[in-house]
């Protein structure tokens, strides 16, 4: 078998993160929803998440 390339290696666990040891910043909320992280998806991340604090996580990751 050959070895793993980068893109297939594990994420090392101390680059996890479940948000419950840390709030969720917008960035994160934005990348979690699969988009890239623009101003405007930023903004509107940061919005949600002051309005629905952790449940506007839940509706992007179930």
């Amino acid at each position: 078998m050959s070895e793993p390339t980068d893109s297939e290696s594990p994420t090392p666990d101390h680059l996890l993160h479940t948000g419950a040891e840390h709030p969720v910043d917008p960035i994160d909320l934005v990348m979690a929803s699969g988009q890239d992280p623009t101003p405007a998806l930023i903004e509107k991340a940061r919005r949600s998440l002051e309005r629905d604090g952790a449940a506007a996580v839940e509706r992007v990751l179930p």
